[in-house]
């Protein structure tokens, strides 16, 4: 099982940007898809969650300006990050949860700094 994200870099405040995760090795419809991230010094917490069907939850805190997404045929699944804020620093996580059975990538950097 393979989960890698991609699409981190340095933006400034009020910036976007997309990650992506791409998954091999297991039946990605099948996956509950995460975005965590852990800045430095904190716990990692959850962002956005998008479910086998679609539904869709996020933080408090990035309600309104983060998408989730997945699109099945590519086994990939989509963070969009609009109005970014400096509090939006981390490193940027996907994991896949299957039955209690989860898969977690290596993370990509997002820093958002003017």
């Amino acid at each position: 099982v393979q989960l890698v994200e991609s699409g981190g870099g340095l933006v400034q405040p009020g910036g976007s940007l997309r990650l992506s995760c791409a998954a091999s090795g297991i039946i990605f419809r099948l996956y509950t898809m995460d975005w965590y991230r852990q800045a430095p010094g904190k716990q990692r917490e959850s962002v956005a969650t998008i479910t086998p069907g679609g539904r869709t939850n996020y933080a408090d805190s990035v309600q309104g300006r983060f998408t989730i997404s997945r699109d099945n045929a590519k086994n990939t699944v989509y963070l969009q990050m609009n109005s970014l804020k400096l509090e939006d620093t981390a490193v940027y996580y996907c994991k896949a949860d299957y039955r209690g059975s989860d898969y977690w990538g290596q993370g990509t950097q997002v820093t958002v700094s003017p």
